[in-house]
């Protein structure tokens, strides 16, 4: 995407699509992640408004009928061009460094952060991640490491295809896991995390990977997002009442102190 638009200048919703070959829904959470990142801009509101929108209240991309009507809506396909910022010296946004390859250390350092990350690493993780590493690149290392003796090859987690790598100290954690019941805790993580796998792993919508984007985990498990002020539910209803889950995505287990600040 960053490439499309140094190359291109600004460029509609609509050019972004067909230049890059990527699905709307793609192009769109890529566009999401950049501008909170303050990478790209919109040079109307609505194209940056249009980002701040539910998912659910969003108009499909293939709503015909709607587009027929001309109906005002709010949509990334009726916005404003996007473009690169400019950076303070003037300087477009770093993209050649980050399509430069990376060297055999930093590919070994990364593969090396993901098992830490996660204990568990598959080639769907890659798609929260943003370095320039393919998985066959990294593969290679994993089965460098698992050689050594370093770590496990095998199959983990159900429902994921293709090789898995995990870290001994992980294997047994998952084991015990998945002899213990679930107690029904609740944890709330910031979307900016790296355990926002929503719509990775799990079915549904992804959320949008931005710092004030707030998701609420029972047991692991993603229960209910926090987006545009709005809360999102992401796996059916739940059975805790819906004051106590927006209270949860709100608050979570922030001081007493703290809290009139931030509700």
């Amino acid at each position: 995407m960053l490439q499309t638009l140094a190359g291109g200048g600004a460029l509609f919703f609509g050019d972004l699509v067909k230049r890059t070959g990527l699905l709307p829904s793609r192009v769109e959470q890529a566009l999401g992640e950049l501008a909170g990142q303050g990478w790209v801009s919109s040079d109307s509101f609505e194209g940056m408004r249009a980002l701040l929108v539910p998912q659910e209240k969003r108009m499909p991309f293939a709503d015909l009928e709607r587009k027929r009507r001309h109906k005002s809506v709010t949509s990334l396909e009726y916005a404003g061009r996007w473009s690169l910022l400019r950076s303070s010296n003037g300087g477009e946004a770093p993209v050649a460094a980050a399509a430069s390859p990376p060297p055999a250390d930093a590919i070994e350092t990364f593969a090396r952060a993901l098992l830490r990350r996660y204990g568990v690493v598959f080639r769907l993780l890659l798609e929260r991640e943003s370095l320039n590493v393919s998985w066959y690149e990294l593969g290679r290392v994993f089965r460098r490491l698992e050689a050594r003796g370093e770590i496990r090859g095998g199959y983990f987690v159900g429902g994921v295809s293709g090789e898995q790598f995990a870290l001994p100290e992980a294997i047994g954690s998952l084991r015990s896991l998945r002899k213990t019941a679930g107690k029904g805790e609740l944890i709330t993580i910031s979307g900016a995390d790296p355990l926002n796998l929503v719509g990775i792993l799990t079915p549904g919508p992804r959320v949008t990977a931005i710092t004030p984007v707030r998701i609420l985990l029972r047991d692991g498990v993603p229960l209910a997002a926090l987006e545009a002020n709005q809360v999102i539910m992401l796996n059916g209803e739940p059975s805790e009442p819906a004051n106590l889950v927006e209270r949860a995505l709100r608050v979570g287990d922030m001081p007493v102190a703290l809290r009139q600040y931030y509700a």
